[in-house]
This record gives C-alpha cells, structure tokens and sequence, in this order.
C-alpha cells in the first residue's frame, strides 16, 4: 500500500501544502483568439454574410435621407391676393396676368409670415400654387397644401421619422442582446416592408406621420443588427475596412436619391412622392430569403452559451471555409461538446450600471455622437445662402453634404489605420471644435473691427470665412458621428452589444432632432444652439482621453472582458519598469487563495506560540520582532 501511494505524499513539501494543477486555459471564451481561426478564420463564409450586410446599406440610405424630397418646402406663387385684409396693403401687388406674379420662398418652418419684404403675401392669398425644385412636381407638402397655419404639421413628420428609430435603437438593441441578432433582422425587414408600403397610401397627414414612426422603428432595428452582425464576423484587422464599405454605400444611397426624384416625377395615375416612397421600400424585399440564408452570430450564440446551436454552426461555417474541425489541433471542438449541459445564459443592458468602467466609457461615447451630429447641423446651415435661387439651393446644398460624407469616408480609413481609433477620433474632434469656435469669435469680429468702410467687401469675407468653417466642421463632425458609433461596437461585450450601440444611435439620433426643431422655431436661438454645442466639443476632447484602444485588440465578450478593457498608461513600458523597480519588496507570494490563508493562519499561530514563550519583561515591539521573524521562517 505505501509503494502505491504517489510521491507527492512521501516527501511533502515544506510549506505544508502540495501545489495545484493548473487547468489549461479555456479556448471558448477567446473567440478572435481561438474559435474564429479554428474554423478558418475570414474565410469565405464570413465574406459572403459580410457581403449580404452591404447590400441593405443601400436601401437605408435611401430611407434616411427621403425626408429631403418627401417633406420638400414648395415655392408659392399668389393668384388671388385678399383684398380687404386688414394686416397687408396688398393693392400694390394685384398684377394683371398670373405670368407676372412674383414667386415667394417660404421661410423655413413654412410660415411665411414676413410681411416686411411681402412673403407675407402668400399666406393671405384667396388661391396660390406651390412649386417644388427638389426632382418631384407633388410630395407630402403639396398634397395637403401644408404650408402657413399648417406648417407645424410638416415638422411632427420630420420628428415622427427620427422619433420612431431613437425608440427603435433602444428597444430593438435590447431584444438582439436578449433574443438575437438574427430574430431582430427578420422582423425589422418584415415591418419595414408593411409600414413603409403604408406610408404610400396615406390619406391625410396624420396618418402618414404614424406610419412614418413605424417606418422609422422598424429602420432602426434593420441598420442596428445588421451593424453588430457585421461587427462580429469580422476578425480584428477586417473590422473597420467592412464597417466603411457599408458607411460608403449608405452615401451612395444619399447620392442617388435625387436621381430616383427625377424618375419618379410626373409619374401616370400616381402622385410622385407615392411612387417615390413605393420605389425607397420596395428594394426591402430581396432580404426577405435572409430569413435561410442568414445564420445567427456564432459569437453571440458563444457567449450566451447556446452550446447546441453552435456546434451546428461550427460545423457549418468549417465546411463551408474547407476546415476539418474533427482534426484541428487546438481542441475547440471537443471542448464545446463538454459544454453542451450548460443552459443559455442572457445579460441585458441594465447590467451596464454595475460595471465600473465599462457605463463610463459608453456615456462619454453617446456624448461624443449627440454632439456629432447636433453640431453638423449648425455647420450645415451656416453653409446654406440665402440669397441663393431655390433651386440651386436646394441641389447645391444636398450635394456638397453628400460630397464631405463621401470625403469623410475616404479620409478616415487612412487616418485610423494611422493614428487608431481613440486618435483619430480626438484629432476630428479638436478639428470640430476649432471650426465651431472660429466660426462663433473669428467673424464676429472680422464684422466689428475690420473694414468698417466697405460693407460690401466685409460681408463678403464674412460669407467665404463661414462657408470655409461650415465645410471643415462638417467634415469633422461627421467623422466624429461615424467613429464614435464604431468605437461603441468595438468596446462593447458581445453579451450587450445591441443595447450599448443602440444607446449610442439613439443620442445620435437626438442630435439629428435638433435640425427640426430649429426649423419650427424659424431657427430662432440658433446661435446659442451653437454655442451650447461648441462647450460640449470641449467637454468631449477632455472625456475622450479616458477611452481605451481598441485598434487590433479581439472583441470582449462578457461585462468582466469590458471591464478589462481600459485605457493605456500615459507611460513607456520602460518607464513603467523604473517605477516598478523602485520597490524593495517582493509581493510575488502573496495570493488570496485558501490554501495560503490556512498556511498563514498556521504561521501566525506558530508565531503566537512563540511569544507566549518569551519572558514577559520583553516590550511590544520584541514581540512585534519575533512574530515578523517566525512569519519569515515560514515563508509567510
């Protein structure tokens, strides 16, 4: 029987305790470091879904940007002035023919209540015709003649859309962490098609403002799940190159729509805007054979431990990527079928609140996106002339804000590649942040102290310096939208991706409604609108050097892997080692294990036993010496 025993039990060490095996590292929970390249890594099935996530792009970007042409404000021409109206003398405006009746521009919450440069007149005629410049000869607007007292109806259409998808990135974030990505797609494409074809058929304003929140709801889900899924099929070097292709794609859905405009313009038996809105949905319908084509993420099936749908899917995914699982050598197969008791697991965003560092990262991120966006509308329409004629205003305008997104697009893949996520997005925001102040203090006073002669050529220095800083802001600002919705994605855990990026939508979203708001208030306040958004870019500089840096770091997958993920000491490695190397003590054997609190608890009694054996004429700090020395014996 002694022969039998092991060795371990015939010479035990000295410490009084054997030492633990250590189990091997589990390979699951290291889904970039481990799963993913055992099944190929970006193989062919991970390109062609990335691929099927591009091809939406597409169609959101023409929903999004529909407002523009749907929700147009028209040009009036008065027919039939009011002649006794006791508020406008309008005799000097009665015209013989309605050739030589001047066109007014509405103001641009659509009241047209100027009297005093005779916009006024529009709104007190007995019969007017309104006129649109924006590709289609009938929209929304003209319709149901929402101009004047009825222009506030235009704007509760403006918000219903932006409304219903900053309720839809909360909501629909929510269900793709709890239910999945996949169920959140389906059913968004499903009630996208339902209500957006509704929206076609509208018999009055009201009802196209309820479906257009739906419409809206339903947008939001589609581009929230499609963005995670993307996210989470790509390794760490493919992450930001896929995410810009789909940013590029959606621009070119801005681009476009105004062609689609043109085609859709005096269209047979149909109002244009119908014909418009049925062509922006239809296209919906391809992804309706998503629903079999279209697999659920494996890294959120993983983390959630849905143990029996991910095997299937490894096994799929390494066929279609020509990888013989049974034989890899790393064992994650054989791993997850030990796994395969375990019962799923959900977190929900709530969670968020325990974390220490995680909730502060994502604040400062929905910060960042809020005023992104809040501000591009400032610039947006600093940029605009008012002197311009309609219709070159309105073409001119939309194109040169498709035009910086299309250069955003293209500056930012190289500058990220360069300076990283956390850089370049601090480097956009300095830049949006001089732009704003510049264009706040440089012209203001260029207009109080500089060429008080000529008024002519100060006003004209004036415009050229406020477009130039209206360009470069809203070139800034939007790269700083689009990078702090990524950065979101990419330091969020896979268990609460869905509602950490929706969090942040959602506030890009609320800086998008600014923009309408402005509108129903005649853009009254704007320039302390600006201001408020100018102190928060400051804000947002100073909070963003508390972010991590997330360029080539693998995805987190648990609230523990997003609590690690913190940011990087200010210190070289180097330096680091010199202050390091300033301690004298070795804390090396000093672990909070049980085994060692026993060994502790073992040497401290020793020591206690040992000063009860010294004389008592010892002081305190004898006895204080001698459990410091037996405690060292003991390798305490």
């Amino acid at each position: 029987m002694a022969a039998g025993r092991p060795q371990a039990q015939d010479h035990p060490p000295e410490n009084g305790f054997t030492p633990l095996d250590h189990p091997p590292p589990r390979l699951l929970p290291h889904i970039d470091g481990s799963v993913l390249p055992s099944l190929g890594g970006f193989g062919r099935h991970q390109k062609q879904l990335v691929v099927l996530t591009w091809i939406p792009a597409l169609f959101i970007g023409f929903s999004q940007f529909s407002d523009y042409f749907l929700l147009a404000q028209p040009n009036g021409t008065c027919l039939h002035p009011m002649a006794n109206d006791s508020k406008l003398n309008v005799e000097s405006y009665l015209v013989p023919s309605a050739e030589d009746v001047p066109a007014f521009q509405l103001q641009g919450n659509g009241t047209g209540y100027e009297f005093g440069d005779g916009s006024g007149l529009l709104c007190a005629c007995k019969e007017r015709t309104l006129e649109l410049h924006t590709g289609l000869s009938q929209n929304v607007v003209t319709k149901w003649n929402l101009v004047c007292d009825s222009a506030w109806k235009v704007h509760i259409a403006k918000f219903s859309l932006l409304v219903g998808s900053i309720i839809g990135y909360l909501v629909m974030g929510v269900m793709a962490d709890w239910f999945g990505r996949h169920p959140v797609l389906i059913l968004s494409v499903l009630f996208m098609l339902v209500f957006g074809l509704s929206v076609a058929f509208s018999i009055n304003v009201n009802m196209f403002s309820t479906l257009r929140f739906f419409e809206g709801f339903c947008l939001a889900g589609l581009a929230l799940s499609l963005y995670v899924l993307r996210v989470e099929l790509c390794l760490p070097a493919w992450r930001f190159s896929m995410t810009m292709v789909a940013s590029f794609l959606m621009v070119g859905g801005q681009l476009l729509m105004p062609g689609l405009a043109a085609l859709c313009r005096n269209w047979p038996h149909q109002d244009d805007w119908q014909v418009l809105q049925i062509v922006i949905i239809s296209p919906f319908v391809l992804m309706l054979p998503y629903m079999w084509i279209f697999p659920e993420s494996l890294r959120w099936l993983l983390t959630t431990q849905h143990y029996q749908r991910s095997k299937a899917m490894m096994l799929r995914i390494a066929r279609k990527n020509q990888v013989n699982l049974a034989s890899e050598p790393s064992g994650v197969l054989s791993e997850l079928e030990q796994e395969l008791h375990k019962n799923p697991h959900r977190t929900c965003i709530v969670k968020m609140m325990t974390t220490r560092n995680l909730w502060k990262n994502i604040v400062v991120l929905c910060v960042n996106s809020l005023t992104g966006y809040g501000i591009h509308h400032c610039f947006a329409r600093s940029m605009m002339d008012p002197e311009a004629q309609p219709t070159a205003l309105c073409h001119t305008d939309y194109y040169t804000m498709a035009g910086i997104a299309v250069a955003t697009c293209m500056t930012l893949c190289p500058m990220v590649g360069l300076m990283g996520r956390r850089g370049g997005l601090l480097t956009f925001m300095i830049i949006t942040a001089l732009a704003s102040l510049l264009q706040l203090g440089l012209l203001n006073l260029i207009g109080k102290y500089s060429l008080r002669h000529d008024i002519v050529l100060r006003d004209s220095l004036k415009r050229k310096f406020s477009v130039a800083f209206s360009i470069i802001g809203m070139f800034s600002s939007h790269a700083v939208s689009t990078l702090s919705i990524f950065f979101c994605a990419e330091i969020t855990p896979t268990v609460i991706r869905g509602g950490g990026l929706g969090l942040v939508l959602a506030s890009a979203g609320f800086g998008m409604l600014t923009a309408p708001i402005m509108e129903l208030h005649n853009q009254k306040g704007y320039f302390l609108h600006h201001v408020i958004f100018a102190c928060c870019t400051l804000l947002c500089i100073i909070c963003l050097l508390l972010l991590p840096e997330p360029r080539g770091q693998p995805l987190p997958e648990t609230l523990a892997d997003g609590e690690t993920f913190t940011r990087q000491t200010l210190l070289h490695p180097g330096e680091q080692h010199l202050l390091l190397a300033k301690s004298d003590r070795d804390y090396s054997r000093v672990h909070d294990t049980p085994l060692h609190m026993s060994a502790t608890g073992g040497a401290t009694v020793a020591a206690a036993t040992a000063l009860a054996a010294v004389p008592a004429s010892y002081s305190l700090a004898t006895g204080g010496e001698v459990i410091g020395n037996h405690a060292m014996a003991n390798g305490v």
